[in-house]
């Protein structure tokens, strides 16, 4: 234990009566209460609560309790003694009067009554700096990437100057763990594993969220994702905390390929969690605004009639499921300049017509269409798709 760093009691002085009262002085002892216990709680971005017990002995009267500390990142405003139920014997009461701050110290001072001498059990709270933590993942899918095992990691980095000869750790999510955690150390521990989680591979196109891949030839971005819903199983019990994720793939010889890295997005039971896996290099799209025209309702309003053209070629062996993610706002301001306000639009006839309507909104469209594999000793097929929108009152 770094007795020099830490919180600790400093002293403890007998008030010895009403009438010697004026003999009240700290004193500081040289032996100091050894602490039973220390949990933390780390469920905060950037600090931690801190709650210590310890044994201390009292005398019938009023104690005072000085407690100190140096180079330790304490939130001094947050600071609580509470005294503890007992079994010690002689069983005794006791209550915090009041508390008090030395001026010019990292120190206060609590004022204890007891009922009788002996021992109790106290309980002192805070907030903590310098300890910090992040979560990370390691995702390993298995070889026809319909499931994949997840293992979820949490790393303790203590820079709040003290050292920890054990303590109890919470991280707001998982199980709680006792460990060690010296001065300046960095401890890390595996907090779950998740077998056998399934998931789903995706393709999507999306010029507002992933760009083009050849601007000039209108060639849109095709990323990949693996998505996995936080439910079932041991899944859907806790949020996904935010955290970097290593990403493998079976590699049927008993290693793990190397697929990449990505940032998990903090994911609430039952929600999406999607993993980026990089762009496919196998799927083509090309889009392009095949038809504009602007016709005059009354005044200065106008309507646009405009007609979006997807050229998509598969040259994977095997079927996919493209995602086709549109922003009629981008689609507006592409055709006749950006305006700060909301367009009014309805669908038309094109061969996209049928959003998803779970995951389309005001502005967002989403369609999903089915690519064949390619022919085993032909070219990739081409398919054409249409999505038609009339932009209504436009200036």
């Amino acid at each position: 234990m770094n007795r020099t760093r830490w919180l600790y009691p400093l002293g403890m002085l007998l008030l010895l009566s009403a009438a010697s009262s004026e003999a009240l002085a700290r004193i500081k002892l040289t032996t100091l209460p050894v602490r039973e216990r220390v949990a933390v709680q780390l469920d905060y971005p950037s600090v931690a609560l801190v709650e210590e017990e310890r044994i201390v002995p009292l005398v019938k009267g009023v104690n005072q309790m000085d407690f100190s500390w140096a180079n330790t990142r304490i939130d001094a405003d947050t600071l609580v003694l509470r005294i503890l139920p007992s079994t010690i014997e002689p069983v005794l009461n006791a209550k915090v009067l009041s508390v008090s701050y030395p001026p010019d110290e990292n120190a206060l001072i609590w004022s204890v009554a007891a009922d009788a001498s002996g021992a109790a059990r106290v309980r002192i709270s805070y907030v903590l700096g310098g300890l910090n933590k992040d979560f990370h993942y390691r995702a390993v899918a298995d070889r026809d990437e319909a499931t994949l095992d997840l293992a979820q990691y949490l790393r303790v980095n203590n820079n709040a100057n003290e050292a920890y000869e054990t303590a109890e750790f919470w991280a707001g999510v998982g199980e709680r763990f006792d460990k060690p955690l010296g001065l300046n150390e960095t401890k890390e521990v595996r907090l779950n594993r998740f077998a056998s989680v399934p998931i789903r591979k995706t393709y999507s196109c999306d010029p507002v969220a992933f760009g083009y891949l050849d601007r000039a030839q209108d060639k849109l971005n095709v990323p990949m994702h693996y998505v996995i819903r936080n439910a079932g199983g041991m899944l859907g019990q806790e949020p996904l905390p935010a955290g970097k994720v290593r990403i493998f793939q079976d590699d049927g010889q008993g290693g793990a390929a190397f697929l990449g890295e990505d940032h998990g997005q903090f994911t609430p039971p039952d929600e999406e969690w999607e993993l980026y896996l990089g762009l496919a290099r196998d799927i083509a799209v090309r889009r392009t605004i095949d038809r504009s025209e602007r016709q005059r309702i009354a005044g200065n309003l106008y309507r646009y009639d405009v007609t979006l053209k997807y050229e998509i070629e598969n040259f994977k062996d095997t079927p996919v499921m493209l995602d086709i993610a549109e922003s009629v706002r981008q689609i507006r301001d592409q055709v006749r300049g950006g305006v700060n306000r909301d367009p009014e639009w309805q669908l038309g006839d094109g061969t996209l017509r049928n959003p998803d309507l779970e995951k389309s909104d005001a502005d967002k469209l989403l369609f999903h269409v089915e690519l064949p594999a390619r022919t085993a000793d032909g070219p990739a097929q081409k398919q054409t798709h249409t999505l038609r929108l009339t932009l209504n009152n436009e200036w």
